[in-house]
C-alpha cells in the first residue's frame, strides 16, 4: 500500500506554533514569515478537516484536535532529530546503553572512558547508574554491569573484576583500629545486604558485635560517610584506589572476605550489535 504523501512542511509548521502559542515566534524559529506559517498551518486543518487552534486577540490556544496531535509530533521530531544525529562526521553512530552499578562506574569505568572513546569514537556510549537492583528488559539496556555471583535468571554473565570486601575508614579513625576487635566500639557501616560485616568477621576470626549503623543502598555513599568519619564502612577496596593513594580513605587491616564479582551481563534474548560486541570485548581485555 502507497504510504499517503506527508505535508512535513505544514506539521513542522503547526508543531513549532504549538509550542510557541504564536506565528510569529514560530516563524522566527522556522526563519520564515508569520504568514507562511499560518499559511501552512491553514493547509494543515483543510487537509485534516478539524481547526487546530482558535485564534485569539493575543496569541493561539490549541482545540481539543491540536492538543492530540502536538505530542505525536513532538515525539516523531526528537526521534528523528536524534537519529540523524548518529550520522555525525559522515558515519553512522551505533548507540549503546549500559546500566552500571555506581561503585564500579566511578571506580573502574569512568577513568577508562577516554581510552574506549580513543578507541571507538563511532559507538555512543549512554550510562545508566543504579544500586545494583536493575531490569534489564524494563529498562531497555544493551547490558548490565552488577555485582553478584554471577547468576541471574535469564542472563548471561562475563566476569569482569573480583572486588573483595574489607573495612574501610577516615585516618583519624584508622588511628584507634589495632585489631578487628576494636571494631566493636565504633559505628559499622552497613549495606542492604545483611551477611557482608558476619563474613567479614569470619574470616577475621574475630566476634561480630551487634550491627547497628546506618544502612545504605550504594557503596559511593557508605564510601562518603566514611571519609567524612562517620564510621568504618565495609567496601570494595579495589573501587577506591584513588581515595586510599590519597589518604582520605585508611585500610586497617589486611583481612578481605570475597562475597562477589562485577559482572557484564545481558539478556540471553539479546542478538549482540556490533557496538555490544565490541564493548563487550574492549571490557574484558581491559
Amino acid at each position: 500500500m502507497d504510504r499517503p504523501h506527508l505535508p512535513l512542511n505544514a506539521l513542522r509548521a503547526f508543531e513549532a506554533s504549538a509550542r510557541h502559542l504564536s506565528f510569529t515566534r514560530a516563524g522566527l524559529e522556522l526563519c520564515v514569515s508569520q504568514a507562511a506559517v499560518s499559511h501552512q498551518v491553514k493547509r494543515l486543518e483543510e487537509r485534516l478537516g478539524t481547526i487546530l487552534f482558535r485564534r485569539l486577540p493575543r496569541g493561539l490556544a490549541l482545540t481539543d484536535e491540536g492538543a492530540a496531535l502536538v505530542p505525536v509530533l513532538a515525539e516523531s521530531f526528537d526521534r528523528i532529530g536524534h537519529t540523524l544525529e548518529r550520522y555525525a562526521d559522515g558515519r553512522f553512530h551505533d548507540v549503546l546503553t549500559v546500566g552500571v552499578v555506581g561503585t564500579f562506574a566511578t571506580g573502574w569505568l569512568i577513568p577508562r572512558l577516554p581510552d574506549f572513546r580513543v578507541r571507538h569514537p563511532f559507538i555512543d556510549l549512554r550510562i545508566l547508574t543504579n544500586n545494583n537492583r536493575v531490569d534489564l528488559a524494563g529498562e531497555g539496556l544493551d547490558y548490565a554491569i552488577r555485582f553478584g555471583d554471577g547468576t541471574w535468571q535469564g542472563a548471561e554473565a562475563d566476569r569482569l573484576v573480583i572486588a573483595p570486601l574489607t573495612p574501610l575508614c577516615a585516618p583519624a579513625l584508622a588511628g584507634r583500629l589495632k585489631s578487628p576487635a576494636d571494631l566493636a566500639g565504633e559505628t559499622l557501616l552497613r549495606s542492604y545486604r545483611a551477611d557482608e560485616w558476619p563474613g567479614w568477621f569470619r574470616a577475621a576470626a574475630a566476634p561480630c558485635p551487634p550491627l547497628r549503623g546506618p544502612i545504605f543502598d550504594s557503596s559511593v555513599t557508605m564510601a562518603a560517610a566514611a571519609m567524612a568519619g562517620a564510621g568504618v564502612g565495609l567496601l570494595p577496596a579495589a573501587m577506591f584506589r584513588a581515595e586510599r593513594d590519597e589518604g582520605r580513605l585508611i585500610q586497617p587491616f589486611a583481612t578481605e572476605w570475597e562475597t562477589g564479582a562485577y559482572w557484564l551481563t545481558r539478556l540471553k534474548t539479546r542478538i549482540e550489535s556490533t557496538a555490544m560486541c565490541t564493548f563487550r570485548e574492549w571490557l574484558l581485555s581491559a
